[in-house]
């Protein structure tokens, strides 16, 4: 294609037309956005996250969402997406936020930043059956097998922390609970809210260690440099902290956990 420019012809390439086009179209989208709070969450992981029966994201993480959103006084979109795919569409800039349960740890500080926490957990263990796996002391025993989901903290702290044990890293969370139930694996790695629902779902197939192996903390995950946003965010959760709003939520989406840790001595989530 010839333009002009000052009288002189000017060829442009296909490859700078395309790229000309790539950016456009990111400009236009971004207008489109403006008035729309996008979040990115991975919509697998009830009562935080998760599609309901009539096809909509609900759960604890919407009720944060509009809560930020009438904050900024924007409607909120959801963006559901798989979990290793949330940082990067943060900082490509196709989603807004990350609320999907994210723990707030150094190694994500150094790409993303994050808000004020809004979810204290910890890293617990859910063991098969006949696993050797009594107690965290267990985990380093040779040969054990451990399954963990792709891009999780269960992950990091595995590769970091039982450098022995063979690692089946999968890409969901019902893959790793079916190496767990079928016996394939000794346990799977993973937070005590998800460790307590899946062992309430098979009951005779595994068992649920709570003790935390780590304790971690969620936050709700911004691109770098958005510190205007930032402050909108952590005002929303600090409202949402003084009207009781999280304790309402655990009346609705966790009340038989919050009473399985109280039996256990542990603390709740939301505490």
């Amino acid at each position: 294609m010839l333009l002009s420019f000052g009288g002189r012809p000017f060829k442009m390439s296909a490859m700078f037309i395309s790229r000309l086009l790539c950016l456009l179209t990111f400009l236009v989208i971004g207008c489109a956005r403006r008035d729309v709070l996008v979040i990115g969450t991975d919509a697998t992981y009830p009562p935080f996250e998760f599609v309901d029966k009539n096809g909509r994201i609900s759960g604890v993480s919407l009720a944060i969402a509009e809560q930020i959103g009438k904050e900024l006084g924007k409607p909120v979109e959801f963006r559901n997406m798989n979990f290793d795919g949330l940082i990067p569409a943060l900082q490509s800039g196709q989603i807004d936020l990350i609320i999907s349960s994210l723990t707030a740890n150094e190694q994500r500080r150094q790409s993303i930043d994050f808000s004020e926490p809004y979810v204290k957990t910890g890293l617990s263990i859910l063991a098969a059956k006949d696993s050797k796996v009594m107690s965290a002391s267990d985990l380093k025993t040779a040969g054990l097998k451990l399954a963990v989901r792709l891009a999780t903290t269960g992950e990091q702290w595995c590769r970091k922390e039982l450098p022995q044990a063979k690692l089946v890293t999968l890409d969901t969370d019902a893959a790793c609970v079916l190496e767990v139930i079928n016996g394939t694996v000794d346990a799977w790695i993973y937070d005590q809210v998800s460790v307590m629902n899946y062992h309430a779902k098979h009951p005779d197939r595994t068992r649920a260690l709570l003790s935390p192996l780590r304790v971690e903390v969620w936050a709700v995950g911004l691109k770098k440099g958005r510190d205007d946003l930032k402050a909108t965010v952590n005002a929303a959760l600090a409202r949402m902290k003084k009207e009781g709003a999280f304790a309402a939520l655990a009346d609705q989406y966790l009340s038989k956990e919050r009473d399985l840790m109280k039996a256990q001595g542990l603390p709740f989530v939301f505490e």
